[in-house]
């Protein structure tokens, strides 16, 4: 009977690993990838441990030797590299060559001669000897000759068994006994750099246009492109650009009894005009769009269009499909609802009908249609609202030939299932942080996204308004309010975006009491904004836009650290880049209507700083510089001046000669 190997090599907590191996790691190019684990075997015997990597389709595992930390923990780390998808395992086996050479040195620590245990030394060496290529198996056989010579002294077998080039070889070309194999294979999937660094500026194209009233229009749209461009945005959003249907139309401030000419709202899609695959024609053409496309990208800007599937009662998916809509009782279709409200002007699919596989075909080529004429981001309304299995098949499925498409979803909903979606493929996720407002709240909310698992898979993208969203602290809190908004969602996130013009021209009016719905909300009606006036924040946009294009650390949301103030006003942190050449420190005074001071404690370790150093900061907000020295400074934020620091730190800045005034 054979001798069966026993396993004895246990490989267990291996992270990142999301859903039991289900689901992928998420990166962009340059990012890397660090892998832990438990690995230990009974006994004393020494193992050794490997992290294999294989890229895309490549049948060939790299093997990269993991390092053991402390009490059974081992890591190593990959760096991805290209748009594509990435796999890693482990493997793990009794390294006998590293068990002796450690107990060998201890024994010579001892004073111990005993030649047996060179020669069981020269036994392993020989059972690496057909592994290594040729130069090295030469080494090899050179060192084992020389340890098995009796004519030689016992000090020179020795040293040649102890030569640190024997271990490196050894290690290089192991002989693996009890080789155990980790029985997952892990995904990473890495997607383009906007899905982790953007400037989303969302805008109602029907309000574009000159005049009072006029509706806007593609054309109109492209004259705004140097203005949204040069504040620093580089994705332009646009809600639904179909057909509105006319049957249960909501008018001004959501009435339902509309005047003749209301607009209607964009997401009441479909008339006899078209559905999904068409363009409201008061906005243009399918070419118009396509300019559009193509200008915006001379900008520097992506256009991400809103994806809601749902229809008007005029849709032409009605008549043409009635099997994808659920039915009432009495025979009418079921309209949207989420009681006490009731959206009579859209109709939901049905997912789980049994005509779904039709109507899942169907709503994935609504995106390749989009994809055909340009489009390479998607916000996704209400994913939530849908299964989840529909969104793994439709995102897997444009992924297999469209690997640059990114999805942000806008799933304002419970925590579970906005996880889940970024599991199961969105690229992005709307947040709880328009409600984040407290220096408690801001900072449990940020470790909870940067110090768990989330941060493995999900990437938050920080929105302080929406045209559903005007939250009671814009509301009451003026102008100084949107720049502390501003300046968080841009600096603790490294993707972010506003709905504009209503935030640059701080636009704060509620519908009622206690409401975050807008007084005259673009969902309803059309708004002429004057971009022009004196009193927006375009400026002040523009300059936090260009200080995050310009400093890497602001690049990732992963790397933040917040700081001791003794002021619960006023909030402290910092970023800094992987080799940490750039360190941006900011402080944000929460409070939008009051001054505050308070001590802010920034151990100089944290900004890479040398104790006792001298270093600079300048504020990039308003360019002015201090020279600070230890590790607690006083720090005093007047929101009606300006609510907040965005400090760039200089190390080792000797006297106030060494000031650069160009950072």
């Amino acid at each position: 009977m054979q001798k069966k190997e026993i396993d004895k090599i246990i490989i267990q907590n291996v992270k990142p690993r999301i859903g039991g191996g289900k689901f992928p790691v998420k990166r962009i190019p340059g990012e890397e990838v660090l892998v832990t684990a438990e690995v230990f075997t009974d006994g004393q015997d020494a193992i050794s441990v490997n992290l294999l990597t294989r890229e895309g389709n490549d049948k060939i595992w790299k093997a990269n030797p993991m390092v053991h930390m402390q009490n059974d923990e081992w890591s190593a780390w990959f760096i991805v590299e290209n748009v594509t998808d990435y796999y890693y395992t482990l493997e793990a086996w009794i390294n006998l060559f590293k068990g002796w050479l450690r107990d060998f040195k201890k024994k010579v620590a001892a004073g111990s001669d005993d030649v047996i245990d060179l020669l069981s030394g020269a036994f392993l060496i020989e059972k690496n000897i057909p592994l290594a290529p040729g130069r090295e198996q030469e080494y090899l056989r050179k060192v084992r000759d020389i340890i098995t010579d009796g004519r030689r002294t016992y000090s020179r077998r020795k040293q040649a068994a102890l030569d640190p080039e024997l271990e490196k070889i050894m290690d290089r070309y192991p002989f693996k006994e009890n080789l155990v194999e980790y029985e997952y294979t892990l995904k990473v999937t890495t997607e383009r750099q906007k899905a982790l660094f953007s400037s989303w500026y969302e805008l109602f194209p029907r309000s574009a246009g000159k005049g009072s009233g006029t509706h806007g229009s593609f054309r109109d749209v492209e004259e705004m492109l140097p203005y949204i461009s040069g504040m620093g945005f580089d994705i332009l959003y646009l809600p639904p650009l179909h057909p509105i249907g006319l049957s249960k139309r909501k008018g001004k401030n959501n009435s339902l009894t509309p005047d003749p000419d209301d607009p209607g709202s964009p997401w009441a899609i479909g008339s006899s005009e078209g559905g999904h695959k068409a363009i409201h024609p008061q906005l243009g053409t399918l070419e118009d769009f396509k300019h559009l496309v193509r200008k915006a990208g001379e900008y520097g800007m992506e256009i991400a269009l809103d994806i809601a599937f749902q229809c008007s009662p005029d849709h032409p998916y009605k008549k043409e499909h009635p099997e994808w809509f659920r039915e009432r009782p009495d025979g009418s279709i079921q309209y949207a609802e989420n009681p006490p409200k009731k959206y009579e002007d859209i109709y939901p699919f049905d997912f789980e009908s049994e005509h779904r596989e039709s109507l899942w075909k169907e709503l994935k080529d609504v995106f390749l249609f989009w994809i055909d004429h340009g489009v390479r981001i998607f916000r996704v309304d209400n994913p939530h609202s849908k299964p989840f299995i529909f969104w793994e098949y439709v995102i897997s499925e444009i992924k297999k030939d469209y690997p640059e498409i990114l999805f942000l979803a806008e799933a304002f909903t419970r925590p579970k299932i906005m996880e889940h979606l970024a599991r199961i493929g969105f690229s992005q996720s709307y947040t709880y942080f328009a409600w984040r407002n407290s220096k408690q709240e801001l900072t449990e909310y940020m470790n909870k996204l940067t110090q768990t698992g989330l941060v493995e898979y999900f990437r938050p993208n920080f929105w302080p308004n929406t045209p559903d969203i005007l939250t009671e602290y814009l509301q009451s809190g003026g102008r100084p309010a949107f720049i502390i908004r501003l300046v968080l969602a841009a600096t603790l996130s490294s993707s972010y975006g506003i709905y504009g013009p209503a935030y640059e021209l701080t636009e704060n009016r509620a519908l009622s009491m206690g409401s975050e719905e807008y007084l005259d909300s673009e969902k309803y009606q059309i708004r002429n904004w004057n971009l022009e006036d004196p009193a927006s924040l375009k400026d002040i946009i523009t300059r936090v836009n260009l200080i995050r294009r310009e400093n890497s650390a602001l690049h990732t949301f992963k790397n933040v650290t917040f700081h001791h103030v003794d002021n619960d006003q006023l909030i402290c942190y910092s970023k800094a880049s992987s080799d940490r050449k750039n360190v941006i420190l900011t402080i944000v005074n929460l409070d939008p209507h009051h001054t505050h001071s308070g001590w802010v404690h920034i151990p100089q370790d944290d900004l890479g700083i040398e104790g006792g150093d001298q270093f600079q900061v300048m504020d990039l907000l308003s360019d002015a510089w201090y020279l600070w020295k230890n590790e607690w400074h006083y720090i005093e934020l007047d929101p009606r001046v300006m609510p907040a620091h965005i400090f760039k730190v200089r190390k080792k800045v000797r006297s106030e000669k060494d000031f650069d005034y160009y950072l």
